[in-house]
């Protein structure tokens, strides 16, 4: 595919977002936010035709929605029912992936979306509540989107809640083992990481162009493993570009990061 030189961050961060779902085959996929249902929409219509899409509501597709607003969603398609008893015999049987945007992420893969600050009765700030998170991170895999990577995401310590099972073999449920956590790639807005370093630790594996190694370790409250080479992340080409405008043609994604900066970093150097 040719690459091609103009494009946004955020049209980056959907095709890198897209190779999480690659290989998966049959499983339902949940993106949770524009970017992330962009980039399992994408991954649909490229490398993995099999997987199972809803339109983030309660239909299953057989070809992803274009995101819209709700002043234009009445017209788009709905297939086939797709309701919670559905859902959780995915869920259950590990036929899922969900790329989540964690409040909070720790050493261990561990997530939180619950609330912050040390005392749990009295929270600095209180959010979501655990939610599906528990559930979901001990039965199918789960991948990580963070817009904005910073040591307030990417924190020192254990997550203020932990809402998420992880590779903390003190936290570890009854019966299960290390090989049993399932946690795919980390798409943030400097980078791509997987949990594949030594004694899974978070690893880098691609960086964003512009970006720097050190820029990434600065805005990590912990240790990644950075291997001898690092590669690229590889820019969108024109007929992933094509795709993203057919599955957005209302410009979400240009509204998810703030200034909508470049794909390359060094054109706004």
């Amino acid at each position: 595919m040719n690459t091609v030189q103009d494009y946004s961050l955020a049209e980056l961060l959907i095709c890198a977002g897209a190779e999480a779902f690659r290989d998966n085959g049959e499983v339902l996929a949940t993106g949770i936010g524009v970017i992330p249902r962009l980039a399992a929409s994408l991954a649909m219509l490229t490398h993995n035709p099999r997987m199972m899409m809803t339109d983030s509501e309660a239909w299953l597709l057989a070809t992803p929605n274009p995101v819209s607003g709700r002043s234009s969603h009445r017209g788009q398609a709905q297939e086939t029912w797709m309701g919670f008893s559905r859902i959780f015999d995915n869920v259950w049987s590990g036929q899922r992936h969900a790329m989540v945007g964690p409040t909070q992420i720790d050493r261990f893969g561990q997530t939180n979306i619950s609330a912050l600050g040390d005392d749990y009765a009295k929270p600095k700030v209180q959010m979501l509540g655990a939610r599906g998170f528990p559930g979901n991170s001990i039965s199918h895999l789960n991948s990580f989107f963070v817009p904005a990577h910073n040591t307030r995401v990417f924190v020192e310590g254990e997550c203020d809640m932990v809402c998420s099972i992880g590779y903390n073999p003190d936290r570890l449920p009854r019966g299960y083992n290390l090989e049993d956590i399932k946690l795919g790639l980390v798409i943030t807005d400097l980078c791509v990481m997987d949990w594949q370093g030594p004694n899974h630790q978070l690893r880098l594996r691609s960086l964003h162009p512009g970006i720097s190694v050190e820029q990434v370790l600065a805005n990590t409250g912990f240790e990644v493993f950075v291997p001898d080479a690092v590669a690229e992340t590889t820019a969108p080409s024109a007929e992933q570009l094509a795709l993203i405008e057919h599955l957005d043609p209302e410009g979400w994604r240009a509204r998810q990061l703030k200034d909508n900066p470049p794909g390359d970093r060094r054109q706004a150097a």
